[in-house]
């Protein structure tokens, strides 16, 4: 199953605040990732963004009037609701998010809204001020109840000049939440626990003993957990990727930080993944001070750092979780898997054959073998977000799943 949005239809309600700006670029982004985007414009929000820029954007009419909307576009209120995938209203003035919440519909977007049996995301952006009126609160608490998702605001400086919350949020953070909506909730009830990126170990207040792991694989199979549903804990070390949305993050650095790190996490987990790419070994003695090139070498000792998969292995239990590990090999793909398989008390483990060109390390893409007690499946060579879908997929398909909140006897 694919959790992006191709092939989706949104409606993205653009309401008047100089916010507006920024949701161009959100039609842009779901226009290149192949969504059919339909923009419904108040008149306030024509002020501030031109409807041609939208529609040059989408590649489509933009709708504003709700009289001439179906000889704009040949769809109506009724059929622009029915025929999308969800409607996103950003920004949301504090005006539109009144008018919503008490039932009105006196233009095409309220109308729309009003409609719509569908998903509804809201994202509020205004003056902290108002954000913070009694008036904005309840109006949001009412829109809750109704069922709509609220995605809070960003804190920051505003065009106003003030400093607080009311800020539209990014793409990136809205999307995972859209997504999340408009997915299979094939995960829904799950708790999943990912470990991604590298470790790093100090040697000098400086410098650190560390690998090539930018964490794009471990963070593709928590953002897509989350899309399918599923309560996800992100544990990660130094990686280059953003946060992802809605999951609930927690950062190390060291190998040792992170078995505290998931020994603290992994009891009440249903879905275990260990996709981190943890330093093996640790310096046995850290340098106080920035060790200088007086000499041509440098001898270090170094000590075996925890086992992480292995002890969870052991620790697990194994009726009412999922534990599944992963690999990065360059030869011997399939012998190496099952070994690990068997020796760490997997019931999965993913092999990435970091021989295949453009696969494995500081690329998008990755060659992967699933490997379990019934078999092996070799993925395709695609990139590590459809990966990870396809991994979900392949424990899914394989009823692997432990009943959600289920208990060894």
């Amino acid at each position: 199953m694919s959790t992006s949005f191709a092939g989706k239809r949104v409606v993205v309600g653009v309401t008047g605040s100089i916010a507006a700006f920024k949701v161009a670029g959100w039609v842009s982004t779901l226009t290149e990732e192949e969504a059919l985007v339909d923009v419904v414009m108040t008149e306030a929000a024509a002020k501030f963004v031109a409807p041609m820029t939208f529609a040059a954007l989408s590649g489509r009419p933009v709708f504003e009037d709700m009289f001439t909307a179906e000889q704009q576009g040949g769809i109506s209120h009724i059929g622009l609701s029915r025929e999308a995938d969800c409607i996103i209203i950003a920004p949301a003035t504090a005006q539109t998010i009144a008018r919503l919440a008490y039932g009105m519909a006196d233009d095409l977007l309220s109308t729309t809204v009003l409609a719509a049996r569908i998903p509804v995301i809201i994202c509020p952006a205004m003056n902290v001020q108002m954000y913070e009126h009694p008036a904005t609160t309840r109006n949001l608490k009412t829109l809750l109840s109704l069922g709509y998702q609220v995605i809070e605001p960003d804190s920051g400086v505003m065009a106003c000049g003030e400093e607080g919350s009311g800020r539209l949020p990014e793409w990136e953070q809205v999307a995972e939440f859209v997504l999340r909506e408009i997915c299979t909730k094939d995960l829904g009830g799950q708790k999943v626990l990912v470990t991604a990126g590298p470790t790093r170990e100090p040697y000098d207040p400086v410098r650190f003993i560390s690998n090539r792991s930018s964490g794009k694989m471990g963070y593709a199979l928590a953002r897509t957990a989350f899309r399918r549903g599923a309560e996800v804990t992100l544990i990660s070390g130094p990686a280059t990727q953003p946060v992802p949305g809605g999951v609930h993050f927690v950062g190390v650095t060291t190998a040792v930080e992170m078995y505290k790190a998931v020994m603290d996490h992994f009891q009440d987990k249903s879905i275990i993944v260990k996709a981190a790419a943890v330093s093996d070994f640790r310096c046995a003695k850290q340098f106080d001070q920035k060790i200088k090139k007086d000499s041509s070498s440098l001898i270090m000792e170094l000590e075996q750092n925890p086992d992480i998969l292995k002890e969870l292995g052991e620790l697990c239990d194994h009726d009412r979780q999922l534990l599944i590990g992963f690999a990065a090999e360059s030869s011997n793909i399939k012998e190496e898997g099952r070994k690990k398989l068997i020796g760490k008390k997997l019931d999965l483990i993913a092999v990435n054959d970091i021989s295949s060109a453009g696969a494995g390390f500081e690329v998008d893409n990755n060659q992967v073998t699933l490997i379990d007690s019934a078999g092996e499946a070799q993925l395709l060579h695609t990139s590590k977000l459809k990966t990870a879908d396809l991994i979900w997929d392949h424990v899914i398909a394989n009823k692997m799943l432990k009943p959600a909140g289920s208990k060894s006897p």
